[in-house]
């Protein structure tokens, strides 16, 4: 399976082979301010799935001792893909980028200690009150 994401404009891509190694919803507060939504969600592809064309800027942030840097389009703004520390060798591709309504669901929700209150997600997708390390919270 080949899946095509690209930002609002079209001149920033990223093509994915396969399937994610996994799907995962933040509702961090940088996640939120990063979105303009109440989450950001992620699919987690191995490095060599993943080609990218088009013109991009990086905006590196970085979590007590971790990095994260996101790629998005200098013409529209939209974040397509992104690294972090925590994830070596993967990159994430912003699931709404492909525009596909029948991408799989995410398998965890983190950081459900800053998610909306009117959020609510399918009982079988696991939550953790901050990283996929921490407590669950249902």
């Amino acid at each position: 399976m080949i899946r095509n994401a690209q930002c609002c404009c079209g001149a920033l891509s990223a093509k994915a082979e396969g399937e994610p190694a996994v799907v995962s919803l933040c509702n961090c507060v940088e996640c939120q301010r990063r979105t303009g939504s109440p989450f950001g969600l992620g699919a987690y592809y191995a490095a060599a799935q993943v080609s990218v064309s088009g013109p991009f800027n990086v905006y590196e942030r970085h979590v007590e001792d971790r990095w994260l840097r996101f790629h998005f389009c200098p013409s529209c703004g939209s974040t397509v893909y992104w690294q972090t520390a925590n994830h070596p060798g993967r990159t994430a591709i912003a699931v709404g980028a492909f525009a596909d309504p029948h991408f799989p669901k995410p398998a965890r929700s983190v950081f459900e200690r800053t998610r909306h209150d009117w959020l609510s997600l399918p009982d079988d997708v696991p939550g953790f009150t901050a990283g996929s390390n921490s407590a669950p919270i249902r």
